[in-house]
């Protein structure tokens, strides 16, 4: 089954869902555990948790009235995403929302039988959260953030913006998130474009600086950000490093061109969390999280920094600022 049929099949059941039903609320009062990347502070993260509560008050489910949520952060740190999950499980709640891959992974060591949903997950087929999409069984189900052509999409754009491009790094934290999926459709382009690609990990701000000392060296070296909890963490330093260096560099999260990065483009970073309520008000009225297909992204956005273009010395192509759903001067 691929991705329309999903969505085709989800729709349909939407559309079955007895209003009735909907309304109605049972007397006891639900627990939903978070497990939620970054810290209170991180205005990205707080608006998409804000997001999330809003879509449940929507469907009826209110903070204090027939819900208690139980909102853990654990910035990128793997290891507090562990103690955090299990923190979170012995509560007991109803349901988990799990936020990223990380926190997902780390939920479902510690539990078999509580429902989770996860939201921002990368691939959930290749990281063992679930064995199939369409029906994934067990207790987990959610939103992915998975569309591999964009890993050639990135490539394409920087290439458009920094026309003498010849090296490109790809960016990523192994232990948080694999570029794998994004690879064969980057290769490809980097062959049409004659660029090269290299891969970049990194696990600290340390590693962060040298790979981009490494590509401010010579010209022609560009940055690819891959979509990761790490990365979106540590997005000031890598934003800093590439400015200080005179690196062009393409992100797959917005809120790193809203902060001074070159150029996004990827998915929607709220929409996830969005929907992610939806799944969580079916589970809580009865339905089983193993029977609710996986989907996939249904926004994209592009976000263009001007300032920093000027700053790097680039003109941003007439062809890049026509599809742009954000342009900051």
């Amino acid at each position: 089954m691929n991705r329309r049929e999903f969505s085709t099949l989800l729709g349909g059941a939407a559309a079955a869902w007895p209003l009735a039903a909907r309304a109605q609320q049972g007397d006891r009062v639900q627990r939903i555990g978070v497990l939620q990347v970054g810290d209170e502070n991180d205005p990205v993260a707080k608006t998409s948790v804000s997001t999330f509560t809003q879509a449940l008050a929507d469907l009826g489910w209110t903070d204090g009235r027939n819900l208690r949520m139980d909102l853990r952060w654990f910035g990128d740190d793997i290891n507090r995403s562990r103690a955090l999950a299990q923190e979170l499980v012995g509560l007991q709640p109803d349901i988990i929302l799990a936020s990223t891959t990380p926190a997902t992974v780390a939920l479902q060591r510690e539990t078999r039988t509580i429902p989770i949903v996860f939201a921002y997950v990368g691939d959930p087929v290749a990281s063992g959260i679930v064995p199939r999409l369409n029906r994934p069984g067990g207790n987990i189900t959610g939103f992915a953030n998975l569309e591999a052509s964009l890993g050639g999409k990135w490539l394409e754009l920087l290439s458009e913006i920094a026309p003498g491009l010849k090296r490109a790094a790809i960016m990523f934290n192994p232990d948080t998130s694999s570029p794998s999926a994004y690879v064969p459709p980057l290769e490809t382009a980097a062959r049409s474009l004659k660029i090269e690609p290299i891969h970049a990990p990194v696990h600290s701000d340390a590693e962060i600086e040298s790979a981009v000392v490494a590509l401010g060296h010579q010209p022609g070296g560009g940055l690819v950000i891959m979509p990761d909890a790490f990365t979106g963490v540590h997005r000031a330093p890598i934003i800093s490093a590439a400015a200080r260096h005179s690196v062009p560099a393409v992100y797959a999260l917005s809120f790193f061109a809203r902060d001074g990065g070159l150029l996004s483009y990827g998915v929607d970073l709220v929409d996830p969390f969005r929907r992610a309520a939806s799944y969580v008000d079916r589970i809580l009225r009865g339905a089983k999280p193993g029977d609710l297909p996986v989907q996939f992204p249904t926004k994209f956005e592009m976000v263009v920094n001007r300032k920093t273009a000027t700053a790097l010395g680039l003109a941003i192509p007439p062809s890049i600022m026509l599809r742009a759903d954000e342009d900051i001067e």
